[in-house]
């Protein structure tokens, strides 16, 4: 039998993490692979999908549209073709662009023949940075062109005004693909019974995501407990050189999830490790290491490693 493929796009805070886990709860019961996509070291939305039951494999350090990771994406495609499932979904990185899907998928299917019935490219919009991404993000015009549905998410953040602007820049991009607004990734699931790529808009074109404009991602580990003020001061101080912040951080309130996302910061309580960790993806390339670097001797002042 077939496996029900689905690819989950998205610039980065629009909710795709949060989307896929109200997928899973709502497919309890069915045999779920996923594949988890990020551009650190540090997977830590991998930390939140995994559970018993789920076929996880995770491919880090870049976008799986790239040439970089393009046959691990394939090889990860292959092996989970082999499983008995019946749902696979892919969450890629924030900054990947899908452009290329339909030639991965044709390598996976000279590998296993007839192992999936694709059944679209679901995008994921983040209803209050939406229209400044667009102007600013080729990607984020990828993105949205090579989606078969496009989810405006965190409606309940915006005025009714701005869910009908993101509505017409969407349709200025793809006059065709599925629409559908939400809160918190939460939408009727009726959509698992359609075949969303009867939505199709662009064609099949070569990916903007390379190795020469890889991002920058470094990781900052410390076993100090952190005061969440000094914390959330170092936050601001580097966010601006920086496209996303997350990871796990222990504060003087307890472990913390960490999230950051344009000039929000995200706090959620979390289970203890074995220590912080926080992944930086950088606007500035390896300049955000002094960044990091100065802001932590300055305001955080606790004992800390920054990797690569």
């Amino acid at each position: 039998m077939k496996k029900n493929l689905y690819v989950l796009t998205g610039f980065l805070g629009a909710g795709k993490t949060t989307f896929l886990l109200n997928i899973l709860d709502n497919l309890a019961d069915k045999k779920v692979g996923v594949i988890q996509n990020e551009f650190g070291k540090i997977s830590v939305d991998g930390e939140l999908i995994n559970r018993n039951g789920i076929e996880m494999t995770e491919i880090s350090r870049g976008s799986i549209f790239c040439s970089c990771l393009k046959l691990n994406f394939v090889e990860a495609l292959a092996e989970m073709g082999k499983m008995d499932l019946e749902y696979v979904f892919v969450e890629s990185s924030g900054l990947a662009d899908p452009s290329n899907i339909e030639e991965i998928l044709e390598a996976v299917d000279t590998m296993v023949a007839d192992a999936y019935d694709f059944k679209g490219v679901i995008c994921l919009i983040d209803a209050v940075n939406f229209l400044d991404q667009l102007s600013d993000e080729e990607t984020v015009n990828r993105q949205l062109a090579h989606c078969h549905m496009a989810l405006i998410n965190k409606a309940d953040l915006v005025e009714e005004e701005q869910i009908s602007k993101v509505m017409e820049s969407v349709r200025t991009v793809n006059p065709i693909c599925k629409i559908e607004v939400c809160s918190m990734g939460e939408v009727d699931f009726d959509f698992l019974d359609e075949n969303l790529m009867e939505y199709k808009w662009a064609e099949n074109e070569e990916s903007t995501n390379t190795v020469d404009n890889k991002p920058k991602t470094i990781s900052l580990e410390t076993d100090a407990v952190i005061p969440k003020d000094r914390l959330d001061e170092f936050l601001k101080e580097v966010l601006p050189s920086c496209y996303r912040i997350k990871g796990f951080c222990n504060t003087d309130d307890g472990w913390q999830q960490v999230d950051v996302v344009e000039k929000l910061i995200d706090y959620k309580q979390s289970g203890s490790r074995d220590n912080s960790e926080l992944v930086f993806l950088s606007k500035i390339g390896p300049k955000v290491i002094r960044v990091i670097d100065k802001a932590w001797k300055e305001i955080v002042k606790e004992p800390m490693k920054l990797k690569n």
